[in-house]
């Protein structure tokens, strides 16, 4: 879960400001799509695959987004009263934007890759076709998240059942890849979190995360001790990482928490003109590692969200841009090019309209708020804020004030479509989350 680490102490995560995640299917169908991966189950720290490995995996990459990711509605959308994803959410399932070669995400994705394999050439494994259904067991339990750990909450996280989730972050894949033999490997794909909606922030974002696995040899040969030598080749990697993507820029290094490293950092850069948090790293916890068929070994290991670098490096002044379909918006961007800034087309101006009604005497928060607006209005929706609180002085409810923002990037919106939208969440308020209306 490579949220920043004020997240870990107790805050909502913010998946575009926070340097970024949480599932069951059994294991063994998450990694279903990967047979000619597991022909050689143990990487043996830099040895090259095969060619015909290399080969059949680029072929695989090239028709990944028309067949990766797809789940069954029926494992999704069930019945179970723990159940609480939403049409919106399962819509997105299988769109693999991080697959689509034009697309700026797989840009900035291909561009980590070219990084890290013109440094250690034949040494990385890339996984970016695992599904997002995911045991709760590998989401939280197997990387040490805590069992009262504001993220395991239903109002952060997307429940199939009680013990199965929409990954929240691709942590969820780690341990089952250590358990393979992988040594040294990157995962990249779409994470799902209730969340606040506004221009920075959207239920579904993309993450990417690597793990390098060491031999004792590694550190004893260097005359050092283990962890030190671990944060020694993190720091090393990842700001030639930075200055790969960004330039010649200059990187901090600042302290952080997360449950599944020891110690722990966020890497800042500053970029026009200001600091700027673009991932959380770490040194393995070595209980992670002795579990998981590691034991004597160490490692380091990072966890990025795409949408806040590509944001940062492309321009790109809205989050919802990343899921449309838009020529103006696709057009821009070409497979390899990092040098695109975004030329902002919409001129449409926001309708804004406020929904206020009393809360419930208990069960009320603004994320479920924010999901009854996603499934009536879908990315037309910009931002919901507060902008009113009251608790009367007698009766002592509390009435609530929203405006909702509407505005496509698309597109002028029709006052009667507007009007409609805004009919549809009310009565979804009323009905779903049984607020009284005023």
């Amino acid at each position: 879960m490579w949220a920043a680490s004020r997240e870990l102490r107790g805050s909502v995560f913010k998946s575009a400001t926070a340097s970024a995640g949480f599932c069951g299917c059994p294991l063994s169908v998450l990694f279903q799509n990967h047979t000619i991966n597991n022909v050689t189950s143990r990487r043996h720290h830099g040895k090259p695959l095969p060619a015909a490995i290399r080969d059949h995996r680029r072929f695989k990459a090239a028709r990944a987004s028309a067949e990766v990711g797809t789940v069954p509605r029926e494992e999704v959308l069930t019945s179970d009263p723990y159940n609480n994803v939403t049409e919106n959410i399962f819509s997105k399932i299988g769109a693999n934007l991080h697959l689509r070669p034009d697309h700026p995400l797989c840009i900035l994705k291909e561009a980590i890759y070219t990084y890290f394999d013109d440094v250690q050439p034949g040494l990385w494994r890339k996984f970016d076709d695992l599904k997002p259904v995911v045991t709760t067991k590998a989401n939280f339990d197997e990387v040490l998240v805590p069992a009262d750990h504001v993220s395991r909450s239903p109002n952060d996280t997307y429940y199939i059942d009680t013990d199965t989730v929409l990954r929240c972050h691709t942590s969820a894949h780690q341990t089952e890849l250590l358990r393979q033999g992988e040594a040294a490997f990157l995962v990249t794909g779409d994470v799902y979190r209730r969340d606040s909606i506004d221009q920075s922030h959207y239920p579904v974002f993309h993450q990417m995360e690597a793990l390098r696995v060491y031999k004792p040899e590694a550190w004893e040969d260097a005359g050092v001790e283990g962890t030190q030598h671990m944060v020694t080749k993190l720091k090393t990697a990842l700001e030639g990482m930075a200055k790969h993507l960004f330039g010649d820029v200059e990187c901090r290094w600042v302290d952080a928490y997360f449950p599944f490293t020891d110690p722990s950092f966020e890497l800042e850069i500053y970029f026009n003109g200001e600091w700027l948090e673009v991932l959380g790293c770490g040194v393995v916890e070595q209980q992670i590692l002795d579990k998981n068929g590691w034991s004597g070994h160490k490692a380091w290991a990072f966890g990025l969200g795409l949408e806040r670098l590509a944001m940062i490096k492309f321009a790109i002044n809205d989050i919802r841009l990343f899921w449309s379909s838009d020529k103006r918006f696709t057009q821009q961007f070409k497979s390899g090019d990092l040098n695109t800034q975004f030329k902002p087309y919409s001129k449409f101006p926001p309708c804004f309209k406020d929904v206020s009604f009393w809360l419930p005497s208990d069960g009320f928060t603004e994320n479920n708020l924010c999901e009854v607006v996603r499934d009536q209005a879908g990315d037309l929706v910009e931002s919901v804020t507060l902008v009113d609180a009251f608790t009367h002085p007698k009766t002592g409810k509390t009435s609530n004030c929203f405006r909702i923002a509407y505005r496509s990037m698309d597109r002028s919106l029709t006052d009667e479509e507007i009007n409609g939208l805004q009919d549809g969440v009310r009565t979804s308020l009323s009905d779903k989350l049984l607020v009284e209306l005023r």
